[in-house]
């Protein structure tokens, strides 16, 4: 698979690798869809999430477990993978086994990550930070390129508007697009960061609206982006982290028939004198 080849492809999977069984499962349930309907896919799940809202949420298993459930996934269902890197004395270890290193929207300007990320020549994913400009994420791109590291894409996620509550700004497809394959992140889009309260003690977590994802997904893929990428879980309500922005597991394949009627429409378009 070559990404900005013209096919549209899927990352997805849970937010977090919240257990051994819940990644294979998460993984064959997905890889099922995508294969009957020929998208491309790489899984997508966290060892550890550094940026969650309150010192006492469940950030994942950690480095070392994280890395051994991720290649049994490879290894079992037969599927790359993708996993987000926080410190540059990871990248090393995580590039053994992941196949896309994702640089984490929070962390998207940090040289010495990247840089690190792009000499392992595996693939980079940097998703866009809320507060940085379409326009400026050719820096980043940039930094990748100058360690000799040309597999690289940019994803959206989303711009901050105002107090937790993100927008997209559908022009930053294409602004990105021109300094690499672009890929839209339909599910923390819809987030809306920090604005509620996940349990008794009044712990904040972020909310979302998951009702959209269709919607931001199908205009996103109008607007010519080379991949999508979703957060999916078999049970939202129960998920350790981003459950209120996830989409159920069950409506995967109607929303990715969508998306490539929508992909296919476009091309016929493209393709027509």
């Amino acid at each position: 698979m070559r990404i900005g080849s013209g096919n549209l492809f899927l990352i997805a999977g849970p937010c977090v690798i919240e257990s051994e069984k819940h990644a294979l499962f998460m993984a064959e349930v997905i890889k099922g869809v995508t294969r009957a309907l020929n998208v491309p896919f790489i899984f997508k799940a966290s060892y550890d999430k550094a940026n969650r809202t309150s010192v006492r949420s469940f950030r994942g298993p950690g480095l070392a477990e994280g890395l051994r459930i991720l290649k049994k996934v490879k290894d079992e269902v037969h599927v790359p993978v993708l996993t987000d890197v926080h410190e540059t004395a990871d990248v090393a270890k995580v590039a053994e086994v992941a196949d896309v290193l994702q640089i984490p929207a929070f962390l998207c300007r940090q040289t010495d990550l990247i840089i690190a990320a792009a000499m392992t020549e595996r693939a980079v994913n940097i998703k866009k930070g809320q507060f940085v400009s379409p326009w400026d994420m050719k820096h980043a791109v940039e930094k990748c390129r100058t360690a000799g590291n040309d597999r690289i894409f940019l994803t959206e996620r989303g711009s901050s508007f105002g107090y937790n509550n993100l927008v997209v700004d559908m022009r930053s497809l294409a602004i990105m697009r021109k300094f690499a394959p672009v890929v839209f992140d339909a599910t923390h889009s819809v987030q809306l960061p920090s604005a509620t309260h996940g349990d008794e003690d009044g712990a904040p977590s972020s909310g979302g609206q998951p009702e959209f994802i269709p919607v931001l997904a199908r205009a996103a893929v109008g607007a010519g982006v080379d991949g999508v990428f979703l957060e999916v879980h078999d049970n939202p309500k129960e998920a350790k982290s981003d459950g209120a922005n996830a989409l159920p597991s069950t409506q995967l394949r109607g929303l990715l028939k969508e998306l490539l009627a929508v992909h296919g429409g476009l091309q016929a378009a493209r393709s027509t004198p």
